[in-house]
């Protein structure tokens, strides 16, 4: 074997990424693959369309041309998007063809056809860059922390949304105007939904959980919050007592079963995740053998995308190499519960408004105490007009208590607005 030749799927940003990376480091692929690793073949939609870089690959519109290619041993596809992708990447492990991807959607929705798909043809899927970017995350949970029984995984895996929430920290600019900052830069899209609702996290974190605790975990199963009901009043308060907002993904592993959520919480400063700013992710996980451990770095992007991506690559072509494959495919070996949202407990922080009145802050305690809702604090804050602001803190409880003791002062004549509920991830306050 002279050389691998592989097809990319797209020439956008990853695309481009992947050509650079293959093209700068030839020298040192070959020397850890054994032969030179070659893209043959790039499928793209406008073969006219200007690109920034240049590349001996031939240019094709059909993927067909690269099916029905027997020199081509690995596709990797950076298209994005559910269709036609899905579909491009079954057909190519039913022809044989090695298949490795960034595409996160693809993954979370129909992981189980392709890892069958790969499978039943001996052949490769990868998926490494399709969780945080440029960070190793996939491989060390398949690969370096197999021995252990995960309980936990928690991570900022979004940088939209990351950079958003350190701009309204350290700038105190208010979420609209943070919003339009981030879309002008590039790291929103025009409609931010699937970042700022928390679905790219959730599809995420679907990844890591299946992952993480060895059973299959859908989109379906994550409850999701996203960030747009932020205001710049909660951020101030955070910081008051202690705390930082972010947007995290939250996978738990415990004796009711599996719990996993995107939310906003409130994050103690002393943790590891509360410094990572900007566009930057951090995953944090925890197993009985090797206790905490932290990965961190871009989550997104040209080169730490193509980086993963081609890593991808080079597992697979020394595969290839050693005429093995099929090493560490789905290991989603069981069946476990997984329980509602409504099940998992915290401590929560609450903003309202109440009636600037004798007798209001023990009528608030009353109905937090018939949902047995214990206040670890309470902090009269600023006045509105003939309203008091009220920040508190509570102890660990139910969420579904929480939205019992909401839906209690929502009733109350003497409650003018619920301004926000965000949860507490502290271990100090049980």
């Amino acid at each position: 074997m002279s050389a691998i030749n592989i097809a990319l799927l797209g020439m956008g940003t990853v695309g481009t990424g992947i050509i650079k990376i293959l093209a700068n480091n030839a020298r040192n692929i070959e020397q850890k693959v054994g032969v030179p690793v070659v893209i043959k073949k790039i499928l793209v939609k406008n073969p006219d369309k200007a690109r920034s870089v240049k590349t001996d690959a031939e240019i094709v519109t059909n993927f067909d041309e690269i099916l029905n290619d027997p020199e081509i041993k690995i596709v990797a596809e950076v298209m994005g998007g559910e269709v036609p992708s899905k579909d491009y990447m079954v057909a190519a492990l039913n022809a044989g063809k090695h298949v490795v991807t960034a595409n996160k959607d693809v993954v979370a929705k129909y992981g189980r056809e392709l890892f069958e798909a790969a499978e039943a043809n001996h052949t490769d899927f990868l998926f490494e860059a399709s969780v945080g970017g440029g960070i190793p995350i996939i491989r060390p949970l398949k690969q370096c922390l197999a021995s252990n029984q995960i309980t936990e995984i928690m991570g900022i895996v979004n940088g939209t949304t990351n950079y958003m929430l350190t701009k309204m920290t350290n700038e105190k600019m208010d979420y609209a105007d943070v919003l339009a900052e981030a879309q002008a830069k590039g790291y929103a899209e025009s409609d931010p939904t699937a970042d700022v609702g928390g679905f790219d996290a959730a599809r995420k974190i679907a990844i890591l959980a299946s992952i993480g605790f060895g059973a299959r975990v859908t989109l379906n199963d994550v409850y999701v919050e996203g960030i747009t009901n932020i205001a710049i009043e909660d951020i101030e308060y955070a910081r008051e007592l202690g705390f930082i907002i972010k947007l995290l993904a939250i996978a738990k592993q415990d004796e009711l079963g599996i719990n996993v959520r995107v939310h906003p919480a409130f994050l103690p400063t002393s943790h590891p995740l509360a410094a990572v700013n900007d566009v930057f992710n951090a995953i944090f996980v925890k197993g009985d053998a090797v206790g905490e451990t932290m990965f961190y770095g871009r989550g997104a992007g040209e080169m730490p995308t193509a980086s993963a991506v081609t890593a991808d690559i080079i597992d697979v072509a020394r595969d290839i190499r050693h005429n093995v494959s099929s090493r560490i495919l789905c290991t989603c070996f069981d069946q476990k519960q997984i329980y509602p949202v409504s099940k998992t407990e915290s401590p929560y922080y609450i903003r309202l408004l109440v009636e600037d009145k004798p007798g209001v802050l023990a009528a608030i305690a009353g109905a937090f105490g018939a949902q047995q809702v214990s206040l670890h604090s309470v902090i009269q804050k600023r006045k509105v007009e003939r309203s008091t602001e009220l920040v508190l803190i509570t102890y660990r409880v139910s969420d579904e208590n929480i939205r019992l003791a909401i839906n209690t002062l929502l009733g109350m004549s003497v409650v003018s607005k619920i301004g926000n509920v965000i949860r507490v991830e502290a271990a100090q306050i049980s």
